[in-house]
């Protein structure tokens, strides 16, 4: 495993981690302790020393699994949670920095431990970000030693810009991968020049990226992948990137001719984000510890070639780059 600096956080973080957001099992199947347990301590074992998590994931179980292993391990393990998608309606008026410090309470509650070491506000409404007090509770509880240090999960490139205006942001958890590539224009720049980790959070697109999907592929009525590719539940960007899923399998298997004795374009996918120095580290999620394997064997595979390079970004260009670029 190989490490980087989480920005001015000053971590040394593996650069695959694990999300937890199907941890336990697939999107909407219900949560197995055993599984999650499972899938967390194979990670450890692997070097993964970065694990993120929500309060919304499984309501608190992901979190409570996160902190029993945690717990139990020797080695030092950062977890990272987030809070403030449990406010309902999800609105700006919403957001009080009484509510938040309950959630980063409750949050303590579920996972046993004594201290968040990163708390992340979890997609919030934009208005939220032009809100100073917001980011003032943070001050607050870190001054209580309830958080080591305070991050946000974006939606948009111009939110992940406003937030690091803050400075006691350290950390942004943004969508960025093959089929996503419009962080690495300005935001990446901006946040190395103020030092703030960056955080890769659906690297895969969904499962896209794998290139096992087919045009006739299913997935259950609780998967978000069937019942939110329109953005009907929450932002349609977090389902396969906001990319036509139809389009999206046919960039992939165009993506499959440059690298055709590749069974699992999945490592491919994650050396092309890991290229990027910016990135602190990578966090795709696992259902299963066959998928968490997966995802570490890009720590054996070779650089990509800027052929290769050059060839993956022409698929961005031709097959979805009009679609999304754009758009967040």
């Amino acid at each position: 495993m190989k490490y980087r600096i989480l920005g001015k956080t000053g971590f040394e973080i593996s650069e695959i981690s694990l999300g937890t957001w199907q941890v336990g099992g697939k999107w909407g199947s219900g949560f197995d302790n055993k599984k999650a347990e499972e899938i967390l301590n194979t990670a450890i074992d692997n070097g993964i020393n970065f694990i993120d998590t929500a309060d919304v994931y499984e309501d608190g179980l992901s979190e409570a699994a996160v902190g029993r292993v945690v717990r139990s391990r020797s080695e030092k393990v950062y977890v990272a949670t987030k809070c403030g998608r449990k406010i309902s309606p999800h609105t700006n008026e919403g957001y009080t920095p009484e509510i938040l410090t309950k959630f980063v309470e409750d949050s303590l509650k579920n996972s046993g431990l004594e201290r968040l070491d990163l708390i992340q506000l979890h997609c919030p409404p934009t208005d939220v970000y032009y809100r100073p007090e917001i980011f003032e509770t943070f001050d607050r509880l870190q001054q209580q030693g309830k958080i080591d240090k305070l991050g946000v999960s974006v939606e948009k490139v111009e939110e992940g810009i406003k937030a690091i205006e803050y400075d006691n942001v350290s950390t942004v958890q943004i969508i960025y991968n093959l089929f996503r590539q419009r962080p690495q224009e300005n935001f990446f720049t901006l946040a190395r020049q103020k030092n703030v980790g960056i955080i890769v959070r659906v690297p895969l697109a969904s499962g896209l990226l794998t290139g096992k999907f087919s045009k006739d592929s299913h997935f259950s009525p609780e998967d978000h992948r069937n019942f939110n590719r329109n953005g009907e539940a929450f932002d349609k960007g977090e389902t396969f990137a906001g990319v036509n899923f139809n389009r999206g399998v046919e960039a992939a298997n165009a993506l499959r001719s440059i690298f055709p004795d590749k069974e699992n374009l999945a490592p491919m996918a994650l050396k092309w984000i890991l290229r990027r120095k910016e990135v602190s580290t990578v966090i795709p999620g696992a259902s299963k510890v066959e998928h968490l394997i997966s995802n570490l064997s890009v720590e054996e595979t070779p650089e990509l070639t800027e052929e290769q390079i050059l060839k993956m970004n022409k698929i961005y260009d031709d097959y979805v780059k009009e679609e999304v670029h754009q758009r967040w």
